[in-house]
């Protein structure tokens, strides 16, 4: 594999499993110092960064709780007394969608939900406005969003959709800010995959029919999405969003 961000510091939240997890070894694949959170385990964190390590790569994992806003300036602090910088922040840590209940539904779990908006939506904005400041010119901003954050096209998705959809324009607000500083800010929309974020696989198919490429993703697929736009050749790409859906808008 070609050591592209040899010498880059990234940093990718909610690493330790299912697209996070393959974007770490990607980018650390590809030669960066990768850091990488977690919520709660602490197991599967270190498995990840293991296997990094067994490639002769570099990784390190830090726990994290993203509904906490407040925790984003020490986990940046972190990663430069780490790795002396950083030049790429992958957002990925997300709650998926609750139950998918209604808006009228009376049983919908309220607290879930403002959890959900909490982590996807003010925890992508926290780690940002921590991380801009550090962030070196030249620098790269992924967020990781869904085919749901441009079109719904199923019920009880409202509040997962509007975290995402929110999400999506403050990155692109964020690559307008940060352009004179040659730093990229673009948006990856992830299609449905096999992941313990998607749990019960057989409840999701029917909504298989909705895409071009009527199957489940690869985590590693949308990882290598990520992977062009954190490398050398997407130097004019920003304030972009890449389906990388399997076709959910056509």
């Amino acid at each position: 594999m070609s050591k592209a961000l040899a010498g880059k510091v990234a940093l990718v939240t909610g690493g330790s499993r299912g697209l996070g997890a393959s974007t770490v070894r990607l980018l650390a694949g590809q030669g960066a110092d990768v850091a990488f959170t977690y919520v709660r385990s602490a197991a599967k964190a270190q498995a990840v960064v293991d296997e990094v390590q067994a490639l002769g790569a570099k990784a390190v994992a830090f726990q994290v709780d993203h509904a906490d806003t407040s925790q984003a300036p020490a986990l940046i602090d972190q990663v430069v007394a780490a790795y002396g910088g950083l030049d790429i922040l992958v957002n990925n840590a997300a709650i998926g969608v609750e139950q998918g209940r209604t808006v009228d539904d009376p049983d919908v779990d309220t607290a879930a939900l403002d959890r959900m908006h909490a982590v996807n939506y003010l925890g992508v904005i926290g780690v940002i406005r921590a991380a801009v400041k550090v962030l070196r010119d030249n620098g790269r901003i992924i967020t990781i969003s869904s085919g749901l954050g441009s079109r719904t096209g199923v019920p009880g998705v409202a509040d997962y959709a509007a975290t995402k959809s929110g999400i999506e324009r403050y990155t692109l607000g964020v690559a307008r800010d940060l352009g004179p500083r040659g730093i990229t800010a673009n948006v990856v929309e992830a299609g449905l995959m096999e992941t313990d974020m998607s749990p019960d696989p057989e409840a999701l198919k029917p909504l298989l029919l909705n895409l071009s490429i009527q199957r489940f993703g690869h985590p590693d697929e949308i990882a290598a999405a990520i992977g062009f736009l954190a490398g050398p050749t997407a130097t004019y790409v920003t304030g972009a969003v890449l389906d990388a859906h399997g076709g959910y808008n056509a």
